[in-house]
Formats: C-alpha cells, sequence, structure tokens
C-alpha cells in the first residue's frame, strides 16, 4: 500500500515502512525524535532536474540546489555527486558546502542583509556568484572585490511584480517584498546601470524569485515574459546582454493526498519553450538557464518520526497525542499553518479517533498538527511519523527549552547511517562561558 508518496509503504503487519525499511525499528536504532532522509529519493528529485536542464537547455545546464532546505555536508556532498550548483544564503552555509568539498565556484550567494563580514568571506574564498540584493550591497562588495584584487561574477536581483498565489510568508516575487530591487517603480533599472559602471564587478545576469511552494502553472512563464522584456529595454538602452537568466524555485511538493502532483520536467520544458520564443520575438540571445529548487528536491525525502509521551482525551472537547519533539524540531506549523500528513508508525486499526498533534515544549501553540486521525488505542511508547519533512525541518530547528536537535539518519540500499548526530546535553552548554 502507497501512502502520500512512493516511498512510504506499509508492511503486511501494519507497520510503516519509510524507503523500504520498517520506522519502528529506526526510531528503536537511533532514537526519537529522528530526523528521516531517503538518500535515493533526494538523487532521483535531482536527476529529474538535471536530465530535462540539458535536454532543454544543454549539457552545460546548471539547476542549482537550494541549500536552506537542508543544509548539512551529506547534501551538498549529493548536490555537487549529481551535477547541481548551491544556493547559500550564509557564511555557514558556505562554510560547510566548502567543507564537504563542494566546489566554490559552483556557489550562488543570496541574502538580502549580507554583512561586512560575510562578504568579505565569501569573496576570500572565492564563492562563484553573489546574488546582489540592493545598492549598498553592490557597493560594498565592490570595494571588497577591488580590496582583494578580483573580478566578482554577479547576478542582480530583481523584483518582477508576480503574485505566486502561495503563503504569504513564501511569496518573493511582489512589489512590497524585503528582497530584490522592484522593477516596476524604475529602480531596477537604475540598479542594472550602477552595476556596470562598476569595474570590480562582472555583471554575469539577473536573478528574481517569485516565491516557493508554487503550483499555478502560469507563473513561472509569466515570469519569463517580464523578465525578458526587462532584458530587451537593458540590451536596447544600455547596450547590455543578459548573459544569465535565473528564475529561482519554487516548485510545489505535496504535504496531503489533496496536494495536486506537479510534472516538473513538463513544467521545466513549458519554461523552457516561452523563454526560445521570447528571445526570437525580442531579438536576444538565450541566456544560461538557472532555476534554484530546494523543497522539491529534499521534501518529500524526509520524515519525522516521535513517540508519544502522554494521550490527554478531554471529552467533549479535544483529544491530544503529546510527543517527544514539538516546534524547536519543526515551527513550521506554528509559523504559517503548513498542513503534514501524519502516520501511526507501528500499526493500522480499524477505529481512529482525531487529535491534535501536540509538542513537548512549554508552548500553548506548540502544534505540529490539528486535527489528525490516528488509533483511537494510541498511547503512550508509540511512534508517530509527520510525511514530507525533508525540507525547512532541520534547517528551521532550534533549541527552544534547551532541548537537543535531532539526528539526521540517511537512508539507502536497505542500510542507515548517521549524517548529522543528535545534540547531547554537552553540546547544549558548549558555548556558554
Amino acid at each position: 500500500m502507497m501512502l502520500l508518496s512512493e516511498n512510504i509503504t506499509r508492511a503486511p503487519d501494519g507497520t510503516l515502512l519509510f524507503a523500504g525499511q520498517s520506522v519502528p525499528a529506526l526510531a528503536e536504532r537511533y532514537g526519537t525524535p529522528l530526523y528521516l532522509m531517503d538518500e535515493e529519493r533526494i538523487r532521483q528529485n535531482c536527476r529529474r532536474y538535471t536530465a530535462t536542464f540539458r535536454e532543454c537547455f544543454g549539457e552545460d545546464a546548471l539547476p542549482v540546489y537550494a541549500s536552506k532546505a537542508a543544509s548539512f555536508r551529506q547534501m551538498y556532498r549529493i548536490a555537487a555527486e549529481e551535477g547541481l550548483g548551491a544556493d547559500v544564503v550564509s557564511a555557514g552555509e558556505i562554510h560547510t558546502a566548502l567543507t564537504a568539498g563542494f566546489p566554490a565556484e559552483k556557489l550562488f550567494f543570496h541574502g538580502d542583509g549580507k554583512t561586512d563580514a560575510d562578504i568579505h568571506y565569501a569573496v576570500s574564498e572565492r564563492v562563484g556568484f553573489f546574488v546582489v540584493d540592493n545598492p549598498e550591497e553592490l557597493e560594498q562588495l565592490a570595494r571588497e572585490a577591488a580590496r582583494q584584487g578580483i573580478r566578482q561574477k554577479v547576478l542582480l536581483r530583481i523584483t518582477p511584480g508576480i503574485d505566486p498565489h502561495t503563503y504569504k510568508a513564501v511569496t518573493t516575487g511582489t512589489v512590497d517584498v524585503k528582497f530584490g530591487v522592484p522593477m516596476e517603480t524604475g529602480q531596477a533599472f537604475a540598479f542594472v546601470k550602477q552595476a556596470l559602471g562598476l569595474p570590480a564587478l562582472e555583471v554575469r545576469g539577473l536573478h528574481c524569485h517569485v516565491g516557493s511552494q508554487v503550483f499555478d502553472e502560469t507563473v513561472f512563464e509569466d515570469c519569463v515574459d517580464v523578465m525578458t522584456a526587462f532584458m530587451a529595454r537593458l540590451k536596447r538602452e544600455l547596450g547590455y546582454e543578459t548573459g544569465m537568466l535565473n528564475l529561482g524555485g519554487g516548485y510545489g511538493v505535496r504535504y496531503l493526498d489533496t496536494d495536486r502532483r506537479v510534472d516538473i520536467p513538463a513544467r521545466i520544458r513549458s519554461v523552457a519553450a516561452r523563454l526560445k520564443a521570447r528571445c526570437e520575438e525580442l531579438d536576444l540571445s538565450l541566456p544560461f538557464f538557472v532555476m534554484e529548487p530546494g523543497r522539491s528536491i529534499v521534501a518529500d525525502a524526509g520524515m519525522t518520526v516521535y513517540t508519544v509521551s502522554s494521550v490527554k482525551r478531554i471529552p467533549g472537547y479535544k483529544y491530544y497525542v503529546v510527543v517527544d519533539g514539538g516546534m524547536a524540531d519543526n515551527p513550521r506549523y506554528c509559523l504559517y499553518g503548513a498542513p503534514y500528513t501524519v502516520l501511526h508508525a507501528d500499526r493500522e486499526t480499524a477505529f481512529y479517533a482525531v487529535y491534535d498533534l501536540a509538542g513537548r515544549c512549554c508552548e500553548s501553540g506548540d502544534i505540529i498538527q490539528p486535527t489528525v486521525k490516528l488509533p483511537d488505542d494510541t498511547r503512550r511508547g508509540d511512534h508517530i511519523a509527520v510525511c514530507t519533512t525533508g525540507a525547512y525541518n532541520y534547517s528551521m530547528a532550534s533549541n527552544y527549552n534547551r532541548l537537543g536537535r535531532p539526528p539526521v539518519v540517511m537512508l539507502r540500499d536497505g542500510e542507515s547511517c548517521l549524517a548529522v548526530r543528535r545534540e547531547t546535553l554537552e553540546d547544549l552548554t558548549a558555548l556558554d562561558c
């Protein structure tokens, strides 16, 4: 029996299987809370992008993994082995990538608030591309590149004014957001002109990003229309031909059975056809094309496993299942009401009750998911699995209430191994003076 995605099934006895392995057995071996990652699924998702990019744009086309979705060394090793670049948003992500052996020249450094120290570090490490967010960053980067005697490659982040119809918290392409320089106000044109006048910078192209968890079929095609029109203006008025166009990322993934499946290769082919047609119409050279998938690489490759601490039944009101994790290892429902599929890992039953899945943090709002169906005899010691947690769960985890972050265990070919160990009590005080 398949549940939500192909890598989630049940054994004949009702035991939950992830990537073909027993979830309760993994919980017993590694303890809970526990992040599981299906490495073969990650690689399949990477190959879906690389194969379609090569089909549409040639052998040197480059999908770029948005590593904020899940940033630890093994993820960068996988991305490198599968031929992806990587999008990084901090000195910490750069350091993690480099210490994993990821090539610096294939890193794209994002962020709307890069500090002077960030810029100095990234230039010193010879990060391939800066995705420059604003004029102040542009000037500081030019000064730092000149001091270090290099010509730094940059993409300029433009806000195209497109609403992707997704969660407001993950919308990044409208005019009134903190990211990028808006096209609608005329500031984007001035931004490009400013950058072209800085000799320490090599303006390779443009970047935009409309948002995350996008299901709308036309969003990226609309983005192509807006960006190529802007590129044509730059060529006409500034004599600048855009060499690279980065449309960011954001294809949606299924968190619930009711969510649509996105045919990502078909969507990429549609975007490629639109880009080629618009470039031909506008007499533009076809730019080197980049997208930055993150969630759609790792989300359905992840599962979080908990142990039930208590079951609280309030007749006539509400039932709660309280587990040994919560908002410290998955804050996404608390932040923006993110939906999840929740499954009992140990067994199936004909009799279910509706519970709120609650965490152990000292907050009334520590809910992982409300109104989930679990066996009516759910009890202390049972294992509960939350599906599709490969993106933004480990990355957003905290030590709130002085809880240690869970380990990340990679599953492949029937074997399991630690990618990130569990934090200990000693780790929690290691930085205290």
